[in-house]
């Protein structure tokens, strides 16, 4: 992968030392079981960033000036999925404790669990916001408990996991959801009433964790696994928004962009949404 700065902006934002923001890029898609190509996911994120405008509407604010760092991205070495997840720890346990604001960009959903972990060692009173098409809550799935399909069953042994947008899951699940902190699609949609309810199950300092499956494949067509009756763009704003006036946001990682060379919005939409997500972290309060 080629050495970029994020959006293209000047090297003077983009040094380690200088950076408020994190960027790993994780080019990783070897337990996704439908579709593959995720692994090309942070390519087209960092392609699509350069034709992105810098300024932000709403927050009034550029929020680039605060630095964002690319870090070397997380390759595989072995077609081990446990070395994979140690690996994603590793390297984001490195950048929090350098105090930085950590950003992760996927890559199939697993690489959440090794991310996970650090931000658990890191922060007490921590609890995940899990926006997703899918519950991934199974213990095994293929023989393996590091596939996506398991990206939330360990912290939801160990944290509150809230979970927005489920509309498909396995029997099995059920066993693992934790009662009052899901919140399905089917429900929701309907109005924002909702939205009060999942933030007021969120602790103090809050990861959010978004697989862009969460939208609907009308407006995020490209990803592994679309499912019909997602959340749209607005409705996630007004969400986020929301969450980050109440909680503390100690970083997040959106993954499961799997690019289209013939359909290059949902790779425009993710990298729209890292920019909000950057915007609100940093100048939402001062322009309220």
């Amino acid at each position: 992968m080629i050495k970029k700065t994020f959006a293209g902006i000047s090297k003077k934002y983009a040094t380690l030392e200088k950076s408020k923001i994190i960027l790993i890029l994780i080019p990783y898609d070897r337990t996704q079981t439908w579709k593959k190509g995720s692994k090309k996911g942070p390519k087209a994120f960092l392609s699509a960033s350069e034709h992105m405008e810098l300024y932000d509407i709403e927050t009034n604010s550029e929020v680039y000036k605060r630095g964002i760092f690319i870090s070397v991205p997380v390759l595989p070495t072995s077609i081990s999925s446990k070395d994979m997840i140690d690996k994603v720890y590793n390297v984001t346990k490195k950048f929090l404790f350098k105090e930085k604001f950590v950003t992760i960009i996927g890559g199939d959903h697993s690489i959440s669990i090794g991310s996970i972990r650090a931000f658990g060692e890191k922060y007490e009173d921590l609890s995940i916001l899990h926006m997703d098409a899918h519950a991934d809550l199974r213990s095994i799935y293929n023989g393996d408990p590091y596939n996506h399909a398991c990206s939330m069953h360990e912290a939801s042994k160990k944290y509150p996991l809230i979970q927005i947008g489920i509309r498909s899951m396995d029997f099995i699940e059920k066993k693992y959801v934790q009662k009052g902190n899901i919140f399905y699609m089917h429900k929701i949609y309907k109005n924002d009433t909702w939205m009060k309810k999942a933030i007021h199950r969120l602790s103090k300092n809050v990861f959010i964790s978004i697989d862009i499956d969460v939208f609907d494949p009308s407006i995020v067509p490209s990803t592994g696994t679309p499912e019909p009756g997602g959340l749209y763009w607005y409705t996630t704003l007004k969400f986020l928004k929301k969450v980050f006036k109440k909680k503390k946001i100690i970083g997040f990682d959106i993954v499961e962009l799997l690019p289209n060379k013939k359909e290059p919005s949902s790779d425009f939409l993710t990298v729209k949404l890292y920019y909000k997500l950057l915007s609100y972290k940093y100048e939402l309060i001062n322009n309220l």
